[in-house]
């Protein structure tokens, strides 16, 4: 086994396809069938199952392929720090829900990154799935996803299956998020019944394990709210929060700071009792950059009820 059998593998699991992947790879297909097949019995297993609707995956080959996916990352990781004589780069990779105390970690981060070396820095708002996805395929080294607490058994078992670690961030109940206009902010608190005629803002792709996508929003919006606008970033939900005092959305606590900026205010709802989390999660075996440590340091000290 060697790095180029694996980039092959990946490349015939990126494509489902002998065919294309050789075309991609620039090289003969009978070659790289030999070069897969290699692969397999220096391993032992079978990695692709060949069909008459194309390749398959096998469980076996899943599981290899997630191991490989690292195993080349990292190769190019230490090849971009040291090709050409280059300075050491900066990199940092994060898929999260789209939270605002997280997304203000993130900026806080950004602006203390040291100016004196190259930096590459993603940062991706997203769903759970996504940011599982992110972390499997090795684009993304950390990930944070939400859910609610009653779904974590599925959520562990996934993670568990994948070779997922985790650490718990936050626990927390959503709050009621609406412009400061609004009459649901004349309220000390709000009850349920008071968001009768208003339009909830949710986001459009929610996900549980367990569940269907519809299931999973039914899961995630009120029952007594007739409208909805669905939305997939926190720009556009910021922006009509502000723009239409007759929409709310349940968030988790905002810093003031946003508050401020977008004219918005958060009231508590005690008649909403689901928890939720929201955990880091990265690779087992992953070892933490500096980087990464300052990230989770800002992200801890910033968390809803943490101390500066």
């Amino acid at each position: 086994m060697n790095l180029l059998h694996l980039k092959y593998a990946v490349e015939v699991e990126k494509t489902r396809s002998i065919s294309k992947a050789a075309e991609n790879l620039h090289m003969g297909q009978p070659n790289l069938s030999r070069a897969i097949k290699e692969l397999e019995e220096s391993l032992g297993i079978t990695i692709f199952k060949r069909t008459s609707k194309g390749i398959l995956l096998t469980p076996q080959g899943e599981e290899f392929l997630q191991y490989a996916k690292g195993i080349i990352s990292q190769v190019e990781q230490v090849e971009s720090l040291y090709q050409d004589g280059k300075k050491m780069r900066q990199t940092f990779t994060l898929s999260a829900p789209r939270a605002s105390y997280i997304a203000d970690a993130f900026g806080q981060f950004v602006q203390e990154l040291g100016s004196d070396l190259p930096a590459e820095v993603f940062y991706r708002e997203t769903n759970s799935e996504q940011a599982i996805s992110s972390i499997l395929q090795s684009d993304y080294r950390l990930g944070i996803i939400r859910y609610q607490s009653s779904f974590e058994p599925h959520f562990k078992a996934l993670m568990r299956e994948k070779g997922i670690s985790s650490q718990v961030l936050l626990e927390f109940s959503y709050i009621v998020l609406t412009s400061r206009c609004s009459p649901l902010a004349q309220k000390d608190t709000v009850a349920l019944a008071d968001l009768d005629g208003c339009v909830e803002i949710a986001h459009a792709d929610q996900y549980v394990p367990s569940l269907t996508r519809i299931d999973a929003k039914k899961a995630e919006l009120s029952e007594n709210v007739e409208k909805h606008i669905y939305v997939y970033e926190r720009g556009s939900q910021m922006d009509l929060l502000s723009r239409l005092p007759n929409t709310f959305m349940w968030s988790s606590p905002v810093p003031r700071r946003l508050l401020d900026l977008y004219g918005l205010t958060e009231r508590p709802c005690p008649a909403n009792r689901k928890k939720y989390r929201d955990v880091l999660i990265y690779r087992k075996g992953y070892h933490f950059s500096d980087q990464d440590k300052r990230f989770i340091d800002l992200l801890c000290k910033n968390c809803p009820g943490q101390n500066p």
